[in-house]
């Protein structure tokens, strides 16, 4: 077996580590939850690479992008290289190097690996790695490192990698050039002390030549305790639907209480990053951004057509009664919030992930947006759980059940949904900052505008669940009538 170090390494190019390697990883990375299913087959362009470590295994660093008629998809990737792969990383493995430097060694996804997730760590606390990643710090505190490392099997765009109890290391697979939204509000939650949110230790940034200036991820504090907010609502709406969950709905004082965490991290993003005030023509010129959000997403997912009369209607509305009421605010919000986005802790709710859309862009996701739209993003997603759990209890349930039986099913379920939504929102206004319902219509048109999103989504990444949001248009468009 080929040992030996490859010397002068560090000085290859870009094009000379990655150009072998990049037939095999296209179809690799088409099947991965963070890709975009638009650019399977595209060709790849390798940006940047760097090379961490002095012997095997090395990880290989690298940023490559994708050509497609939505425009270039960048991408970060860990890998993993060594001259033979043990047993126990055979189900990892891409490709054999064809030509290079490597010539004959195996090339294989590094976060299987712990040896090189440990070294990144220690690369990342030392200072980072020649033209490789970096930690810009956002405390004084050291980094702990001889940490355990482990992926966690969530899924979700990005990759996160905790360290045994206390370091969160999250990669951005779709690396943007800074300031990065997550970045920024994590920055300033841990400056305001928020105790509904993990604290930063810092971000990582990219110096290699091609990659200059990209924010790679950030390094928190990982709450080990903390059990996931969607695994935990889909638990109560599964036990609920299939009659098995108390008359309450199981989940209710949980979702009063996670409005009120919700409302008191708003509260802090507000006084970290300021609010305005929005006018009419403010309101309006959202209206129109969420009517033209719903052409394109007709354009992409044909299902959307037949809804976009009554959907643009109830946009309009939103212009039209936005003097009336409670001022309307907008301030530095979380962007992308759902069940996901929580984690529940044993002193209560925290709140992460703070990146925003992923589909949105970084100018998009930056604006200031009203409260609201996370309050909506949030009811979503209890419909999302309500609707998820009804599908797991009607695939286990036997092919002769009666149709009273699947109704009465589908019913537990829109009430389950309905019970948190309402729940959510109360402890939301309780906290004191805003009430949602003080401005319905703004609440049911960022509602549908968020289906409608979601619709667009799911079409590129999850086909299987474009239903869901499919169904939340059809309610929110018949409500608009």
């Amino acid at each position: 077996m080929r040992t030996e170090t490859r010397t002068g390494t560090r000085a290859e190019t870009r094009a000379e580590i990655l150009q072998p390697l990049l037939p095999a990883l296209g179809p690799w990375m088409a099947g991965r939850r963070w890709f975009d299913a638009r650019y399977a087959g595209a060709p790849l362009t390798a940006e940047a690479a760097a090379v961490v470590g002095d012997e095997p295994p090395l990880l290989l660093h690298a940023v490559v992008s994708a050509d497609g008629e939505a425009g270039p998809l960048r991408c970060q990737l860990l890998l993993g290289l060594r001259p033979e792969l043990p047993d126990r990383l055979a189900p990892a493995a891409i490709a054999t190097v064809p030509a290079g430097p490597w010539q004959g060694w195996r090339v294989y996804d590094a976060l299987a690996d712990g040896t090189l997730l440990a070294l990144l760590l220690r690369t990342l606390a030392g200072g980072g790695a020649p033209q490789g990643p970096r930690l810009e710090r956002s405390s004084r505190y050291p980094l702990p490192v001889g940490l355990v490392p482990r992926p966690l099997q969530v899924e979700q765009s990005n990759t996160s990698v905790a360290y045994g109890d206390r370091v969160l290391l999250k990669i951005f697979r779709r690396p943007e050039p800074a300031p990065h939204t997550e970045v920024e509000a994590l920055r300033a939650l841990t400056r305001q002390e928020c105790a509904r949110t993990p604290h930063l230790y810092g971000a990582v940034h990219s110096d290699a030549p091609g990659a200059e200036g990209l924010v790679l991820g950030l390094v928190e504090e990982f709450l080990p305790d903390a059990r996931d907010g969607w695994e935990e609502a889909l638990w109560q709406a599964t036990d609920s639907v299939a009659g098995r969950g108390s008359a309450g709905g199981g989940f209710t004082a949980d979702a009063s209480a996670l409005g009120r965490a919700v409302a008191d991290v708003h509260g802090a993003l507000g006084e970290a990053f300021g609010r305005t005030r929005l006018t009419v023509a403010d309101v309006a010129e959202e209206a129109a951004r969420m009517t033209m959000r719903l052409k394109e997403a007709a354009e992409e997912v044909p299902a959307l057509a037949r809804y976009t009369a009554r959907l643009g209607a109830l946009f309009d509305d939103c212009a039209r009664v936005a003097g009336r009421g409670c001022p309307l605010y907008v301030q530095r919000t979380h962007g992308d919030l759902h069940l996901g986005q929580a984690l529940r802790a044993h002193d209560g709710w925290r709140i992460v992930d703070f990146e925003g859309e992923p589909a949105r862009s970084a100018a998009e996701r930056a604006r200031p947006q009203p409260v609201l739209k996370d309050v909506a993003g949030m009811l979503r997603s209890f419909d999302y759980a309500a609707r998820t759990g009804l599908t797991a209890v009607e695939a286990g349930e036997p092919a002769e059940t009666s149709p009273a039986v699947r109704l009465r099913r589908r019913r537990r379920a829109s009430a389950w949904a309905v019970r948190n939504r309402r729940a959510f929102v109360a402890g939301y206004a309780a906290a004191g900052h805003e009430d949602p319902d003080c401005h319905p219509v703004l609440l049911r048109a960022f509602e549908a505008d968020k289906a409608v999103y979601e619709a667009v989504y799911e079409s590129r990444l999850r086909p299987d669940r474009l239903p869901v949001p499919l169904a939340a248009v059809h309610r929110l468009a018949g409500a608009a009538r």
